[in-house]
């Protein structure tokens, strides 16, 4: 069905575009100016719910370490930190606070240990006063955000009279300041006992411009963090080798691609503590509590930040007790924004072709380091603002930055944003508006003469004879596209665990390369056809673009992915790194799955 739809819709599209080439140009309208100033610092307000309810989701407090961490992968210096710890009233707060110092994270982090737990829960409260020290202590230069971490719904003293509509009004209040202000709302739902208000958390992110994260351990809470972290700091979380701990030291290559790099930030996330040693490109090991590198560590995470970092492959050394499973992150910090060089002042209409140039700046000058555009691919979004849908198109890589030309296809108004990416970051150009959206233009057509000018255009012919060809093209196109699809190959492996939900242990990963399937394959070929995990058949996976696969639920549903839950009847896209958590209803397990390219 939804190939059938997507033939007739291309059909009808190509019918149209035919048609309309032949149609008189339509007026020309001015293009409406867009100037919108990219930021380079954080501004962040880490919002905990304290209630008693937390003994039992998250009995290890591992949120506080989660939060620590963030604190820990921001810069040395500029970015600001708000907490609030609430319950049905602000049980304590710290306004922003500057960071000058690894003392300034020091007393962040000694706050967040001091938090107590109290009765009661209303949501309400803690993200009207993350608004409210935005609103006082933000640096309009940096970009705001809102970290919200929450267990269940809201639960209200009696005794004060507090109604849930008295609650959804003062979250709706702050929702829209947050709005207003271009704040983004990160909601983290710790699922332990079921109850959580999935729906209410999606909603709030969704409003304000962030995402939602659903978890139902928090020993998750470290890796959401810093994926959370990466999303609002426009970065890619490069996921480095897992180790599985032996007693003794095992090595990991960390690459520094560039020496654009400002600070990399690795991120080694265990149950039990590890220790660590760094050696650099050149050999010569690394004093891990000096200016070139700081190590800070907790009973859940461990965290080297590299600042300014050589080029070339360093030696991470990890040394885990026996047994315990190791995952190690890298993060890059870029002072890096995508520019795009001013456009053509003038009217727009159906079929101007507008050239469209970005580089990358470091400090208001051109990148000086053109390697590092080697690896980056350049994609222009294009969002029609009238009927809302969007599709992109890639840029050439000029070597020196992306270049392309974009074609208006109909008298609409639209949003252009330019895109640059690899794999460790991404920037987004500031939008573009081009108008095109006025009435049909006055300007003449060539005249003719005698009886020329008086026989008729034969339209119907054209029009039939075009039909017929753009047919047999399509369906060419879909065939050769179909065959191409069915004998289409898989890179990279898949690390797969089995967890027992009723013992909570989890099998030794094991490790699934792909390259042997063609077009398809169910999960259940994966876990060898295991009798007991038959239900895994309903999960499909497909090859994509760019090294990446789709997971589909043919029967309809949702899984986990990062934490998230997302629908998978329609096909979810799994890059480098991703992790899926897919739980079984017959079997009473979970499995768990990273795919690695």
């Amino acid at each position: 069905m939804l190939r059938t739809r997507k033939i007739r819709w291309l059909s009808g599209t190509m019918v149209l575009l035919a048609i309309l080439t032949l149609l008189l140009p339509q007026a020309l309208l001015p293009q409406a100016a867009a100037a919108q100033a990219q930021t380079s610092g954080i501004d962040a307000v880490l919002v905990a719910d304290v209630s008693n309810s937390m003994n039992t989701s998250d009995r290890d407090k591992i949120s506080n370490e989660a939060m620590k961490m963030f604190i820990d992968m921001l810069p040395v210096q500029g970015d600001k930190v708000g907490i609030v710890a609430y319950t049905d009233q602000v049980e304590r707060e710290k306004a922003m606070l500057e960071i000058q110092s690894d003392a300034d994270k020091s007393s962040l982090k000694d706050f967040i240990d001091q938090l107590g737990r109290g009765p009661y829960t209303d949501v309400s409260v803690g993200v009207t006063e993350a608004v409210n020290i935005l609103n006082h202590g933000a640096d309009p230069s940096h970009s705001p955000m809102i970290v919200l971490l929450a267990d269940g719904n809201n639960d209200f003293n009696k005794t004060k009279g507090r109604t849930q509509a008295q609650s959804d009004a003062d979250l709706a209040k702050a929702v829209k300041e947050a709005q207003d202000q271009g704040i983004p709302v990160y909601t983290i739902g710790l699922n332990a006992d079921g109850k959580l208000n999935k729906n209410a958390l999606a909603d709030l992110a969704q409003q304000t411009g962030g995402k939602s994260f659903i978890t139902d351990t928090p020993d998750d809470l470290p890796q959401i963090l810093s994926e959370i972290f990466a999303d609002h700091a426009k970065l890619n979380v490069v996921k480095l080798p897992s180790v599985t701990g032996n007693g003794s030291y095992q090595e990991v290559t960390v690459n520094v691609p560039n020496d654009s790099v400002l600070e990399a930030n690795i991120s080694i996330m265990s149950s039990k503590p590890v220790e660590v040693q760094l050696t650099d490109p050149s050999g010569q090991a690394v004093d891990l509590k000096s200016d070139e590198a700081k190590l800070s560590t907790s009973k859940s995470y461990s965290l080297v930040k590299l600042l300014k970092p050589q080029e070339g492959d360093w030696k991470l050394r990890v040394k885990g007790a026996p047994k315990d499973s190791i995952d190690i992150n890298l993060l890059f910090n870029y002072d890096l924004q995508l520019v795009v060089d001013p456009i053509k002042t003038k009217s727009y209409t159906k079929g101007d072709k507008v050239d469209l140039a970005a580089k990358l700046e470091n400090g208001g000058q051109p990148l000086q380091d053109n390697d590092l555009y080697t690896d980056m691919k350049g994609t222009l979004v294009v969002k029609d603002v009238d009927t809302g849908k969007s599709e992109e198109q890639p840029l050439e890589n000029t070597g020196s930055g992306f270049a392309g030309t974009f074609e208006v296809p109909d008298n609409h108004n639209y949003e252009l944003v330019i895109r640059a990416e690899e794999d460790s970051f991404y920037r987004e150009s500031a939008p573009i508006t081009i108008n095109a959206s006025g009435a049909a233009g006055s300007g003449t057509q060539p005249t003719t003469s005698g009886s020329e000018q008086d026989k008729p255009f034969p339209w119907l012919p054209v029009i039939l004879g075009v039909i017929a060809l753009i047919v047999v093209g399509v369906g060419a196109w879909f065939l050769m596209g179909w065959l191409k699809r069915k004998n289409r190959g898989f890179v990279g492996q898949m690390v797969v665990e089995i967890r027992d939900e009723n013992t909570g242990d989890k099998s030794y990963p094991q490790y699934k390369k792909l390259v042997s399937f063609r077009g398809r394959f169910h999960l259940h070929q994966l876990l060898q056809l295991d009798p007991e995990l038959k239900e895994t058949e309903k999960y499909v996976f497909t090859p994509s673009n760019g090294d990446r696969i789709i997971i589909r639920n043919t029967a309809g549903g949702t899984l986990e992915k990062s934490g998230r839950a997302v629908d998978a009847s329609s096909g979810v896209e799994l890059k480098n790194g991703d992790r899926l958590s897919i739980p079984l209803q017959q079997a009473d397990k979970t499995i768990l799955i990273e795919y690695l390219v």
